[in-house]
């Protein structure tokens, strides 16, 4: 390989065509659009499920259903075994938790299930509480309270 074989690389210096310039350019009268017509307008867009004017798709079958998911409360959930590691008779809130890394995220609360086994007393405050979970704190000799 010589220094004379190189070649130049092209930087793509082409340039724009100028729509509408006279017959010879090419490009000149309808500017490459044909004749009448949506597509020679402007503003061609339209949107997509567009169908030239017929009823879309979307409009012509019926709506079903009500989605009742954006007003679902979301609890961030715990088991009660999950709880056995921490000090006896200390107060256990959601941010403790969350501090502690017990629990993920925060939602719209916390809810204490009942998995798991509990043996030390502690006094627990959280937005809900399963019956197994209420009973299983209570028999350790812990305490309750719904927020």
């Amino acid at each position: 390989m010589n220094l004379k074989d190189i070649k130049s690389l092209s930087m793509g210096n082409k340039k724009r065509m100028r729509v509408g310039r006279g017959p010879r350019s090419g490009k000149g009268k309808t500017s490459g659009k044909g004749h009448k017509g949506r597509n020679a307008r402007a503003g061609v867009g339209g949107f997509i499920g567009y169908e030239g004017g017929q009823t879309p798709l979307f409009r012509r079958l019926p709506k079903r259903g009500f989605n009742n998911a954006n007003y679902e409360i979301k609890y961030a959930v715990i088991n009660v075994g999950d709880l056995e590691g921490l000090e006896p008779g200390s107060v256990v809130t959601a941010e403790g938790l969350l501090r502690a890394r017990r629990i993920g995220r925060l939602k719209d609360g916390l809810k204490i299930l009942g998995g798991g086994a509990l043996t030390i007393a502690l006094k627990v405050h959280a937005q809900k509480f399963s019956a197994v979970a209420a009973e299983k704190i209570r028999q350790a000799g812990g305490e309750i309270k719904e927020l």
